[in-house]
């Protein structure tokens, strides 16, 4: 059992890591230029302590990443599997280190039933529709910006026989799922082993059809890992990853793909002399499952057995050979030994840089690492240099008018120009004008436009009311997405007036006129320019529907009176002052 003392230090040592790691991205990612961000990961709940500060560290590679926090159950209960793991860390605080470093937060749910248990659950209307609200439930509940499917089950469960009853339900599943989701603004990434074209003769596992949900998901994660298991071989051959690369841009949008890269090795048996002691008579032998091992501790394995790591262009990973040793006891007592050759695989930095050219050679989503914190630095290294290699250019926006007031009906011009940091202009790049008035949130999109060869752009424009104005163009591959700094412009009422040219001393004097916009309830004033300042006279006004109004006031001094008409402002246009215009009063 845990002690307090040790469950205080653990929290203690977490938050330690990661307050180091948040500093440690900053310095990184301020010594060049921003690279194009193509890495995401996984951040299980059993390894907080390396993944999440990895994953901080690294965040100029890195746009969203998955917490691998909870497996479904039955169709209305998905575990927690944090917080039985982390007792001392409440999720809290790894989810404010996640939004803190811009990450957008997408965990994993794994399949947690018996085997065949989920393909009955999406076969049944009542209880796919009941799985999908349990899952948009969890999203909105804490206010994750999706969610990531990791069912396994499908493919290395269930069995093979299984493929062509479950996948029109799975499309079906996906499909409710997308639609819950995307009602609330939330992402939906799926993971899936490989598939391949069928016009090759290698299907592999066709039961999560790739064709029909990718119109309705976000990501697609691909785990291009797991190549050798129960023999020695490489863990995924660049060739073998190509080939499901180059299927999933034929039935995918490109951008939607991401490519699994294994943060881990394997170690097989391959030979064995001796008789080995009993503690080991199971586990050494060439039919025993694989050792595993993180690729940040390959080099020292290695390193340990004198072995050469040879690394493989044909695969893009690297392979060494070893003998070791075992020392024991036999099943009868005596002593006895054994030597076992092993050999194993893994992908370092090189073969992380091999992937990554991947994204740039078919323009995918980015890479997916299983799992963060698991690589040694310098295969990050490895992906920061193609991600730099690759990145988009930076566009700069600007917006200028001719008039930043304008009366009612007056026309204004506003020009634009669009760059990129060398002053080099963007020609023929889709923009948006963009407007925003006083009380409203949103941006509202007034026009549509494409820049012209100097990367210009003029618009006649004519504002019915004040309000800022931006330009936006979104991001391609070879372009991050711009907007402008917000442009004012403050649109005044026009008013015209019809004021006597004479009146009587002590008579009413009586101006009527009219506002445009045509608008009832506008306060209208009476001025009067008396000892170097303008003073209000009169009962004042409001304008009738159509804007117009009538005000009157009483003036005693005889002689050639200043007088001028004021209009309050609200928050749909400025008020001001007509032209000053003269009365004589005999």
């Amino acid at each position: 059992m845990q002690t307090v003392a040790y469950k205080r230090a653990l929290a203690i040592s977490l938050v330690a890591l990661l307050v180091l790691a948040t500093s440690t991205s900053t310095v990184s990612s301020s010594a060049a230029s921003p690279p194009r961000k193509i890495l995401t990961g996984w951040i299980p709940y059993y390894s907080m302590k390396t993944a999440l500060p990895a994953a901080v560290a690294n965040g100029d590679l890195i746009k969203e990443v998955m917490p691998f926090w909870y497996t479904l159950k039955s169709e209305s209960r998905i575990t927690d599997l944090y917080t039985p793991a982390n007792p001392s860390v409440p999720m809290a605080v790894p989810l404010a280190t996640m939004r803190d470093s811009g990450f957008t937060i997408i965990p994993t749910i794994t399949d947690g039933t018996s085997k065949l248990v989920l393909a009955q659950l999406l076969a049944n209307q009542a209880t796919r529709t009941q799985t999908v609200k349990t899952i948009t439930d969890l999203v909105i509940t804490n206010n994750f910006d999706g969610i990531d499917l990791d069912f396994e089950g499908f493919a290395f469960v269930d069995g093979t026989a299984t493929w062509s009853t479950t996948r029109p339900n799975w499309v079906a599943f996906v499909q409710e799922l997308s639609t819950s989701l995307h009602n609330q603004g939330k992402l939906l990434s799926i993971t899936t082993p490989v598939l391949f074209d069928p016009a090759t003769g290698k299907k592999g596992y066709t039961v999560y059809d790739w064709a029909s949900i990718a119109p309705m998901i976000d990501r697609l994660r691909i785990m291009t890992y797991d190549y050798s298991t129960s023999s020695p071989g490489p863990i995924g051959p660049i060739i073998w990853v190509e080939q499901a690369v180059q299927y999933a841009v034929m039935v995918v949008p490109a951008s939607k793909v991401f490519i699994g890269v294994a943060g881990y090795g394997r170690d097989w048996v391959t030979k064995v002399v001796g008789v080995c002691p009993s503690n080991y008579a199971t586990a050494i032998t060439p039919t025993a499952k694989a050792a595993t091992f993180v690729m940040r501790d390959a080099a020292t394995l290695a390193a340990s057995y004198g072995a050469i790591p040879a690394y493989s262009e044909t695969n893009a990973e690297v392979t060494f050979t070893y003998q070791k040793v075992y020392s024991g006891l036999s099943n009868t007592g005596l002593a006895t030994t054994c030597t076992a050759s092993r050999k194993a695989w893994y992908q370092d930095a090189r073969g992380y840089a091999a992937r990554s050219q991947l994204v740039s050679k078919y323009r995918l989503g980015g890479i997916t690492a299983w799992t963060l914190g698991m690589e040694d630095p310098t295969a990050t290294d490895a992906v920061r240099q193609v991600a730099q290699s690759i990145a988009p250019d930076f566009v700069l926006s600007t917006l200028t008018s001719d008039q930043s007031d304008v009366l009612f009906g007056a026309p204004i011009s506003i020009k634009g120009e669009l760059q990129l940091p060398d002053k080099q202009p963007i020609a023929g790049l889709a923009v948006r004008l963009e407007m925003l008035s006083q009380g409203e949130t949103v941006w509202r999109e007034i026009f549509q436009t494409v820049t012209e060869s100097d990367g210009s752009l003029t618009l006649p424009l004519l504002l019915s009311k004040s309000a800022s104005l931006r330009l936006s163009s979104d991001g391609s591959w070879e372009r991050l997405g711009s907007q402008s700094a917000e442009l004012s412009i403050t649109v005044s009422r026009r008013i015209s007036l019809t004021p006597p040219t004479s009146s009587t001393a002590g008579a009413p004097l009586s101006i009527s006129g009219v506002v445009q916009p045509h608008q009832g309830g506008v306060v209208i004033a009476l001025e009067k320019f008396s000892k170097g300042a303008w003073h209000p006279v009169g009962q004042g006004a409001i304008t009738d529907e159509f804007g117009v109004f009538v005000i009157s006031a009483i003036e005693n001094t005889r002689g050639i009176i200043r007088f001028r008409v004021s209009m309050a402002s609200d928050e749909r246009l400025q008020g001001g002052q007509s032209p000053i215009f003269t009365v004589v009063i005999h």
